[in-house]
């Protein structure tokens, strides 16, 4: 038996992958794609070798019990890539069609890969999307909330937020803006998107906050707690894990020990600075210090 039947067509093919070694991807076990053939009328892997120009394509169909022949070719063309295509089995699901909900999510995800995974193309409907990198990605977001403030408005134009950015090595990438008065987040461990967060996304506001209070306490000007602060900010994370925990097979909160991240995402102090720093006339972004009142327009970067 080929390997690529063992692993995407046969139930209980392996235990756990990792085997004590460090590995920056987000499966742990292999369930994802057998998922996704068994749940689709039809399901395809098709993936070529450049160096031996060979190219392997076997197709499963009625939700993978029946499982083709593999057939190998030559590929004289050099190429080299993996493609999965599979037909979904709507009716498992209680539907007849792709609803909109699901094709939302389905073209956010897409997006979402466009903008934490580096040096690839992604394609939506045969449409390059251009997003370069991950702050590219998050000044989408700021211009959304811009354009949806100006339509709750009837019109009115607002400043656009302003953007805070590092790259703190080559595994963490983070970024800051003000939120409207509740802590906002957007984040992604080894490009999977943890809607409900998780120890990567705590670490990094308790850095900020606990700079804005020494800050404040140093000037005697408030007595702010570290949640208050919290509640001004929206943070974004792009980061990889090793070998990382989720609470369920749907990966929505990362629950990694910081221990085990594999590397430390220690904030500089210019981007601590810039997150704290007071309004100036020159800056027409609402800066989280002022938002607690007068008494802490003293702070300054």
């Amino acid at each position: 038996m080929y390997i690529l039947e063992l692993i995407l067509g046969r139930l209980l093919s392996s235990s756990n992958y990792y085997n004590g070694e460090k590995k920056l991807t987000g499966g742990q076990n292999g369930y994802g794609a057998k998922l996704a053939n068994i749940y689709s009328h039809e399901f395809t892997i098709e993936t070529v070798d450049k160096n031996t120009q060979q190219k392997y394509k076997q197709t499963w169909t009625n939700n993978m019990s029946v499982c083709g022949k593999a057939k190998i070719t030559k590929n004289a063309r050099g190429e080299e890539y993996t493609r999965v295509t599979f037909r979904p089995d709507l009716k498992r699901f209680g539907m007849d069609r792709i609803d909109d909900d699901t094709a939302g999510l389905l073209r956010n995800r897409v997006y979402d890969m466009a903008g934490t995974v580096k040096d690839v193309k992604v394609f939506l409907n045969d449409e390059h999307l251009k997003i370069k990198n991950f702050k590219q990605y998050v000044e989408m977001y700021l211009q959304s909330a811009q354009d949806g403030a100006a339509e709750s408005s009837g019109g009115a134009s607002r400043p656009k937020q302003s953007l805070i950015y590092e790259q703190i090595s080559g595994r963490w990438e983070v970024a800051f803006a003000v939120s409207e008065g509740t802590f906002q987040f957007v984040s992604f461990a080894n490009s999977i998107s943890t809607t409900k967060g998780g120890t990567h996304v705590a670490y990094l506001p308790d850095q900020i906050a606990k700079n804005l209070v020494a800050a404040i306490s140093k000037n005697k000007a408030a007595t702010v707690k570290p949640a208050q602060i919290k509640n001004h900010m929206w943070l974004f994370v792009n980061c990889l894990i090793e070998n990382p925990i989720f609470d369920s097979q749907t990966k929505e909160t990362l629950t990694s020990p910081v221990s085990k991240f594999g590397s430390k995402p220690t904030l500089s102090e210019d981007f601590l600075k810039e997150s704290m720093c007071s309004i100036h006339p020159n800056c027409s972004a609402p800066i989280i210090a002022l938002q607690f009142g007068n008494p802490l327009s003293s702070i300054t970067s």
